[in-house]
């Protein structure tokens, strides 16, 4: 068994996962997730890895998310840890088996769904992230017909769990996004 990195993270997800946007999504989690890191002091490169793999089956299996992450991983022979982490932002939603108890848990849980929002409202601007704010953000957030499938119950539970406010959470993501705003297509629009 090995401690998942990056490395493996990217072979695991570019052999389940084709789409361009799924991709996208999979380097927006990682990088929320770095930064959940920094600022848990905890080891950033193995939490964006944990951010990165996390919807390897999705693609694949969207109706069963989740149901085929763990022999996915188990085959790649990703500790039990690290599939246990990757399990956990499913809780309550299309993934009962692992309630998020660890701190790396409950920012994966969190900044999956915070990330979809975040992206999609740099992309309304013509800074794109690169001025977003956190009010601005908290106001996209309480609209409900702005990125509607994004369930806005999962991020305030995730940042409940977390025991933060969500404006600093949302501050956190933001500024870790926006170091990687080119890749992720949501820098200044030319």
């Amino acid at each position: 068994m090995a401690v998942l990195t990056m490395e493996l993270a990217k072979q695991l997800v570019h052999e389940h996962t084709k789409q361009p946007h799924l991709l996208e999504h999979a380097l927006a989690v990682s990088v929320a997730m770095e930064a959940m890191a920094e600022h848990f002091g905890e080891d950033a490169a193995h939490w964006a890895a944990v951010g990165y793999v996390h919807d390897v089956d999705y693609e694949e299996f969207p109706e069963e998310h989740l149901q085929h992450a763990r022999g996915i991983l188990e085959a790649a022979g990703v500790e039990e840890e690290d599939i246990r982490n990757v399990l956990s932002h499913g809780w309550n939603r299309c993934c009962h088996e692992v309630e998020p108890t660890t701190n790396i848990q409950k920012s994966i849980f969190t900044v999956d769904s915070l990330t979809g929002l975040i992206s999609a409202a740099a992309k309304m601007r013509p800074q794109g992230i690169m001025d977003l704010e956190v009010s601005s953000l908290k106001k996209k957030y309480k609209d409900k017909k702005f990125a509607a499938k994004i369930d806005r119950e999962v991020i305030k539970e995730g940042c409940e769990m977390l025991n933060m406010d969500m404006a600093e959470v949302m501050d956190i993501c933001i500024k870790g996004m926006r170091k990687y705003a080119d890749e992720l297509g949501i820098g200044p629009k030319e």
